[in-house]
């Protein structure tokens, strides 16, 4: 799943920030939500279903993140100063399909005659600046998955949205290294329920026919052999082609900004027990929100990662054999909750699981920021295309209602918390991948329309000190640990962490790959110890003055940092410089930083940094 989302850390970020600024920054007017990648660090979400895919939960990785995401708005507010905040929209070709586009037919046909595509073309950004017009930062929202990177991939990396930022930042921030400088470039989820990045569309891969169909299943090996593939060679090429789309029309767009943001702020939020909410269907009909479950379709996957279990997407028959192997393992569902829940069968019946915590969230965020006439809306999931399209809609229109006609209104995706995905009422027939991950049931889009018009009217009517603040989210102690277990770091006899296994060569050309092998140790143990900001560096001689110039880190596209677990605590680390054509040509250096963990009988553990250096090589343009 996508990275940065849970309620857990949101409420310690907050009480970290009331600790420090008081009542400035609040649940109302702080929204956490993720750039959103699949290749991330897991392990800090509190839901036992979450706790699970990720082999238990990391009080480290949990630790990190809050203190990373802390000390971002602490630097953010050391540096607040006067501005201004344009906003531009502008369509994006060539970046996204539908994933699902026989889901998408399942929509009344007098509301898709209203649009020319089957996803959401159009990046809405805000350009900031100071009162000089010199540049700040940029947060833009456009709906793509990350997942360009598909889930054969190893590496924490930040996908098509995070290499869109990557390239904005290099550009802004020149003479910087990745992750550092004063320029911020934020590329925002939307409504990306059911939009992939991988534009050559799903085909088999044995046998290389179309798989566009509603089971997106082959003839010969089924639903595994049906893969979608994006625009490259390979998948890191694939995400820097989608990327720099993404990234060139961000940047088109904030060169002409001109239309200025201005009047009031306003903020609203509710905590809402999803599970419970009345929905209004007309004036005389009601239905209901249902207790989480996923179905059967959710372990199919998608044709950008398919599941490892035989499941077919489009599924809506139970199947004996595996219900037979739930009801064993974690009891049977109840029958409300298959009738709330139908035509989904259900998988996993997780809103009735609640060991060792619950599996699922009841207690959700609904939150609205509005800038003058721009009204975010921060979702706790994943909209599908025509999902954001009537939320969108709804709100506006409830903001007219009430004074605030012509209110821009943005789906702001994967915020606060994650509840998987809401589709529309008649996709959720389908059951495809993303209605079998419409948790609440078939209704949970409605539901989300009417608590956002409650917020949208308060904010319009100036009555938001009114709204109730709704039922907290719980705070569970004592998560299950990981199953990951410490393993004290070890050298091979006569050798120490970070001496060269393989050396580097002596000259290499553009183009070429620089590789060298260290005597590695677990890169968990650096997150413990922040001795080093980078698991290594990739130095340039500087003659003249007789130093060593850092050119690449950890961050930058063009290296890359492999570790190889060996048995009983042995392991290496590779570390790979991919030489762009824009290198320099003199003497480089690659270094390694790393911390090992060691460990005496009955004592506690100790990390202990170390750091190494690659014998010198020389860059030339040709041989």
């Amino acid at each position: 799943g996508a990275s940065y989302k849970t309620s857990a850390w949101r409420s310690d970020v907050l009480n970290r920030l009331q600790s420090k600024y008081g009542s400035l920054y609040r649940r109302d007017n702080v929204i956490l939500s993720g750039t959103h990648t699949h290749s991330g660090p897991a392990g800090y979400f509190q839901y036992t279903t979450f706790v699970i895919a990720s082999e238990g939960f990391s009080n480290r990785t949990f630790e990190y993140m809050v203190n990373g995401i802390v000390k971002s708005i602490e630097i953010a507010h050391t540096n607040m100063k006067p501005g201004k905040i344009f906003i531009n929209k502008g369509n994006v070709d060539g970046a996204q399909i539908n994933r699902s586009p026989t889901s998408y037919l399942r929509n009344p046909q007098s509301e898709r005659s209203r649009y020319s595509s089957n996803t959401d073309k159009e990046m809405l950004l805000l350009k900031m600046v100071d009162l000089n017009g010199d540049d700040l930062g940029l947060i833009s929202w456009f709906a793509v998955h990350p997942v360009s990177m598909n889930n054969s991939n190893h590496l924490v990396n930040s996908d098509n949205m995070g290499y869109a930022s990557y390239l904005f930042e290099q550009e802004k921030n020149k003479g910087y290294l990745p992750g550092q400088g004063p320029y911020v470039a934020a590329f925002a989820s939307s409504n990306l329920g059911d939009v992939s990045p991988n534009t050559l569309g799903p085909s088999c891969i044995n046998t290389g026919e179309s798989c566009d169909n509603a089971n997106s299943t082959c003839p010969i090996g089924g639903p595994s052999m049906c893969i979608a593939m994006g625009p490259g060679q390979d998948m890191l090429n694939s995400t820097q082609i989608i990327g720099r789309i993404i990234y060139e029309k961000a940047k088109e767009l904030y060169a002409s900004a001109s239309q200025e943001v201005t009047g009031p702020l306003a903020s609203a939020h509710q905590w809402v027990n999803m599970t419970d909410v009345t929905v209004w269907l007309n004036s005389t009909h009601t239905a209901k929100t249902c207790k989480p479950a996923l179905g059967y379709s959710f372990a199919a996957g998608t044709i950008d990662g398919f599941g490892s279990l035989n499941f077919t997407q489009g599924t809506t028959v139970a199947d004996p054999f595996w219900d037979g192997l739930r009801d064993q393992i974690l009891g049977k569902p109840s029958e409300e909750i298959k009738e709330c829940q139908k035509p989904k069968p259900i998988l996993l019946h997780t809103g009735e699981l609640s060991k060792p915590h619950p599996w699922h969230p009841d207690i959700v965020d609904v939150q609205i920021i509005t800038l003058g006439f721009l009204a975010i809306a921060a979702i706790p999931g994943e909209f599908t295309t025509m999902s954001g399209r009537r939320f969108r809609e709804s709100v506006r229109e409830e903001f007219a209602a009430y004074g605030m006609p012509n209110m821009t209104v943005v789906v702001s995706g994967l915020c606060n918390v994650y509840t998987h995905y809401i589709t529309t009422y008649e996709e959720y027939q389908a059951q495809r991948y993303e209605a079998a991950s419409t948790i609440y049931g078939p209704h949970t889009l409605s539901a989300y329309i009417q608590l956002f018009k409650v917020l949208a009217k308060a904010i319009a009517t100036n009555t938001v000190a009114n709204l109730s603040t709704g039922p907290e989210p719980p705070f569970f102690k004592q998560l299950m640990t990981t199953l990951i277990p410490n393993i004290v770091d070890r050298a091979p006899v006569g050798k120490h962490f970070g001496d060269v296994l393989q050396p580097v060569n002596p000259t290499y050309r553009m183009g070429e790959v620089v590789e060298v092998v260290f005597v590695g140790a677990n890169p968990k143990n650096s997150a413990e110890n922040v001795t080093h900001q980078t698991f290594l560096t990739v130095e340039k001689y500087e003659a003249t003055s007789a130093t060593w110039q850092i050119v690449h880190n950890d961050a930058s596209w063009e290296t890359r940092f492999y570790w190889h677990k060996g048995l009983l605590g042995y392991s290496n680390a590779t570390i790979q410089w991919h030489i762009p054509d824009s290198a320099q040509p003199g003497i480089y250096r690659i270094r390694y930083f790393g911390h090992s963990r060691s460990q005496d009988l009955f004592q506690p553990a100790v990390i202990l940094s170390f750091e190494s250096t690659s014998s010198t090589f020389e860059v030339v343009t040709a041989l």
